[in-house]
């Protein structure tokens, strides 16, 4: 049983790495990413310290370090989090505490809610007590899941440059830290498909079913469209792993990376799994059942399916509509909390600009050495960092952590695109081709638009928790949603709560397109930038692609169109709004179809 409809996705490499100390003992889900093992070797150092226990360390160059460094840390939160939570349930009902914060947190949907509500009604004596003793029972602390960008997976090598297998590439080693970890939660696994690491999985036995049925370690996909989440769960139930849970996040309209789909829109997206969700259970569910069998491993249990989605819900009616209408088992709520400082990572001068930020101050960039869109805030210190070391003559970063090397162009072995080594070799090449001004400002441009993620992504970590190093490097990057652009102070943990649930509006008179709108347009734009690039360099390939792109807008824009109708909780008003909205998307559509058609 979950008692609350949302959880709280991963933040950045930083920003919710400690987040379950925060949030957990009050039944909500949160996600740490385990990317980072020297952050999480730091902060487990810092919880250590602060509880009074004694701190041993685990370090670089001793065996397995960074398994070892996730697992420990991993072992850290499930310790705290619980006594947090058994100290919560042995507080006493009626009075201003953490347990009654507990339940009037929960939605008024949840049965806890109602039960909590009727144990009130009860008079003082033996039955009110014995009704507080069950509806301890039935409390549940939320989950610390964690999460892995599958494709970051850097080979290692050691002090005499050789390979050191590939069970310890960083996503594997990641993995592993979290399998041998006390954690009875999820590991979610982001960015694409891993077949290495996908077929890893196998080796730890937390996957497979226990003697009661019981997953004690499960897998939520992340994903954005619902062939390659198929894809994805075929090659694991062939491998004797089920998906317990399709994470289905917006291609652009979400925080962190970006990875925008060929235009499919997240309405479609949600309808497609709505539709096939049942035969794709029954597919894998056979599939799945005979692999275990295959292994000697029996249950009657029949797994399912929970279907989430995240990226750019922003009001209670977005996020009712989404449940009910698409039958769907939660939501994610990730950039609004980065304005809750009880609950997240941000230094407070980032986090004023955050307060303050326009919808201008937030774009999509090409800062990440991995190649992929990056959503980027224009006032982060890293942005001015970048700039400053440009003026100064020495573009690009120190690369100390190395988690991002994936280019071989100049180097044996992988270095960062991000770095200044890369960037010196790769300006000095640029210097040998002779373009002309613009062309050669554009590829300037480009080469040191890449910003150091490793350090960037947790310095606001260790400066709101005064354990920044001397000398170490202060800039902050910060990657969040769009939508957040709409929410425009700091708020409790309780505010954003019952704004999540509707008990309170947090964007009270704010002028704010429908999330379907606000990703409609959001692709809209990135047609339009991608359609420039190809006028610059034409090839059939390239001008299909952008076809089907513009194609299948224009299909999402039908299909809002026909929804409206059955959006029955906002007013006549705010659906012609939005109908207007979408009239005005089309037009732009079709202007930017107009021009590519015209080449």
């Amino acid at each position: 049983m979950i008692n609350h409809t949302f959880h709280i996705p991963v933040l950045g490499l930083g920003f919710s790495v400690d987040t379950p100390l925060k949030v957990a003992r009050y039944g909500i889900a949160s996600t740490v990413s385990i990317v980072d093992d020297e952050l999480l070797e730091r902060m487990r150092e810092y919880h250590v310290t602060q509880n009074q226990r004694e701190f041993v360390p685990i370090y670089k160059n001793s065996p397995d370090s960074r398994a070892r460094r996730i697992t420990a840390y991993l072992n850290l939160l499930n310790d705290l989090v619980d006594e947090q939570f058994e100290q919560l349930k042995q507080l006493p009902f009626g009075q201003p505490n953490d347990l009654e914060r507990y339940f009037d947190l929960l939605p008024a949907t949840s049965h806890l809610r109602q039960g909590y509500e009727l144990m009130q009604d009860y008079p003082d004596g033996p039955s009110k007590k014995a009704f507080q003793n069950l509806l301890r029972s039935y409390m549940q602390k939320g989950t610390t899941d964690v999460n892995i960008m599958s494709k970051v997976d850097k080979m290692n090598f050691d002090t005499d440059g050789q390979y050191t297998g590939d069970e310890n590439t960083d996503a594997l080693a990641a993995l592993r830290g979290f399998a041998q970890s006390n954690l009875q939660s999820s590991i979610i696994l982001s960015a694409g498909m891993n077949p290495k690491l996908y077929s890893y999985l196998e080796r730890f036995t937390d996957f497979y079913p226990d003697s009661n049925g019981q997953l004690r370690k499960k897998v939520i996909l992340k994903v954005s469209d619902y062939r390659s989440a198929l894809i994805q769960a075929k090659f694991l139930a062939k491998k004797g792993i089920w998906v317990s849970e399709f994470r289905i996040e917006s291609g652009l309209n979400c925080g962190g990376h970006a990875f925008a789909t060929d235009g499919l829109l997240l309405g479609l997206v949600l309808d497609e799994f709505k539709q096939k969700r049942h035969a794709m259970l029954q597919e894998l569910q056979q599939m799945y059942s005979a692999t275990l069998a295959e292994k000697g491993i029996h249950t009657k249990v029949k797994f399912t399916h929970r279907i989430t989605v995240q990226g750019g819900i922003g009001t209670a009616q977005e996020d009712s509509f989404l449940l009910k209408y698409y039958e769907l088992d939660g939501t994610g709520w990730g950039s609004p909390f980065l304005l809750v400082p009880e609950t997240t990572n941000v230094d407070n001068n980032t986090l004023q600009h955050l307060a303050r930020a326009t919808q201008d101050d937030y774009f999509v960039s090409a800062a990440s050495p991995l190649g992929v869109l990056f959503n980027n805030f224009k006032n982060s210190t890293i942005e001015q960092q970048r700039l400053q070391r440009i003026e100064n003559g020495r573009p690009g970063s120190p690369c100390t952590k190395k988690y991002l090397c994936t280019n071989t162009e100049f180097t044996e072995q992988p270095i960062c695109t991000a770095s200044r080594e890369y960037q010196n070799h790769k300006l000095k090449q640029l210097n040998t081709w002779a373009l002309p001004a613009n062309e050669y400002q554009e590829q300037f441009n480009t080469i040191t638009e890449k910003v150091c993620l490793c350090e960037g992504l947790c310095a606001s970590n260790y400066i709101k928790n005064d354990i920044l190093k001397p000398r170490e490097n202060a800039a902050v990057a910060i990657c969040p949603g769009p939508n957040l652009a709409f929410f425009s102070r700091t708020y409790t943990l309780d505010e954003m709560v019952k704004h999540i649930y509707g008990q309170l509006n947090l964007l009270e008179g704010i002028q704010r397109p429908n999330l379907f709108v606000n990703e409609l347009n959001l692709y809209i734009e990135h047609l339009r930038k991608e359609t420039s690039a190809h006028l610059k360099g034409f090839s059939d390939k390239k001008e299909k692609h952008l076809v089907k792109f513009k194609n299948q807008l224009q299909d999402g824009i039908s299909y809002y169109k026909n929804l409206l109708p059955l959006i029955h909780n906002q007013t006549q008003e705010y659906l012609n709004q939005m109908h207007q909205q979408l009239l005005i998307a089309e037009a732009h559509l079709q202007a930017i179809a107009g021009g590519l058609l015209s080449n």
